[in-house]
């Protein structure tokens, strides 16, 4: 079965975040383990019976910290067996599309900005991380809060993506394999040149590790949870695009930096936040 789910990680690299190759890849072994448990066999392919069954569980037994989930981490789920079945079917394993998509929830968009950090939060979370003397941090988190890129994206940056002299930076693997351009404001120009004047590394990658590599997400995951219970890579996304229709940008020009295919993923950022939505609620 290792073997089967690292051709299929590998299908999934061909077009698929990194990110998304690492949370399919997991949804996978799931269904794995819970058919094994089910009817005391490995999976050799897939059943519409199975994946139909397999929904239930998800909805109605299956909990995260005490909670059943939520529909759009069953859509998640069923998303991930829904490329693992053109998985197979690539494979020449089975000829039949038993994931439709029909079988997803329907959910209904959040009507609120998902941004639930304020820009006092980000100054004092920078401010901690300045006086830690982690110029490297400082720099990646002053980057994804002013600019926006994922995650993923900043730390696949190189140097020669750099230019601080006209303050631009370019997105070579962006999501859908789209390139493009970021503008940077002073205050990045200037974390990035503090921490260019420390950085030791020969590594092609600007946000190196000490051996040289590329800095795994996961590794600025856990210094992120050093200095803040709550603010995230993916938050400061969220703060960057809240802050800039704030500050006058269109929503065209926020999709261009933040490299949304769909400029309704913009206009989610024009919603009041949820403490305004409750704080209206108690005006009825």
């Amino acid at each position: 079965m290792e073997k089967l789910i690292e051709e299929f990680s590998a299908f999934l690299a061909q077009g698929k975040s990194e990110n998304t190759v690492k949370t399919y890849t997991l949804d996978v072994k799931q269904y794995f383990r819970w058919f094994s448990d089910t009817y005391g066999m490995d999976c050799k392919r897939l059943y519409r019976e199975n994946v139909l069954d397999y929904k239930t569980y998800l909805l109605n037994v299956r909990k995260f910290k005490g909670k059943h989930l939520n529909a759009k981490t069953v859509n998640r789920c069923l998303s991930a067996l829904s490329s693992f079945n053109q998985f197979l079917i690539d494979r020449g394993v089975q000829s039949d599309i038993v994931v439709e998509k029909s079988d997803l929830i329907k959910v209904q968009h959040d009507f609120t900005n998902p941004c639930i950090i304020e820009k006092s939060d980000v100054e004092k979370f920078r401010q901690r991380i300045l006086e830690s003397g982690d110029k490297r941090l400082y720099a990646l988190v002053t980057l994804l809060a002013y600019a926006g890129p994922r995650i993923s994206e900043a730390l696949d940056l190189k140097l020669s993506d750099l230019s601080l002299e006209t303050k631009e930076l370019v997105v070579r693997k962006g999501k859908g394999g789209k390139q493009r351009t970021v503008y940077l404001n002073t205050k990045i120009v200037t974390a990035l040149r503090e921490y260019l004047k420390v950085r030791s590394s020969d590594s092609e990658y600007l946000f190196s590790s000490r051996k040289g590599e590329r800095v795994d997400r996961t590794v600025m995951n856990k210094l992120f949870k050093r200095f803040s219970d709550t603010i995230t890579p993916h938050g400061l996304r969220h703060f960057y695009a809240t802050l800039c229709l704030q500050n006058g940008f269109s929503i065209h020009e926020v999709a261009s930096q933040c490299g949304h295919r769909d400029v309704r993923t913009t206009l989610i950022y024009a919603h009041p936040s949820r403490n305004e939505m409750i704080r209206k609620a108690e005006l009825l």
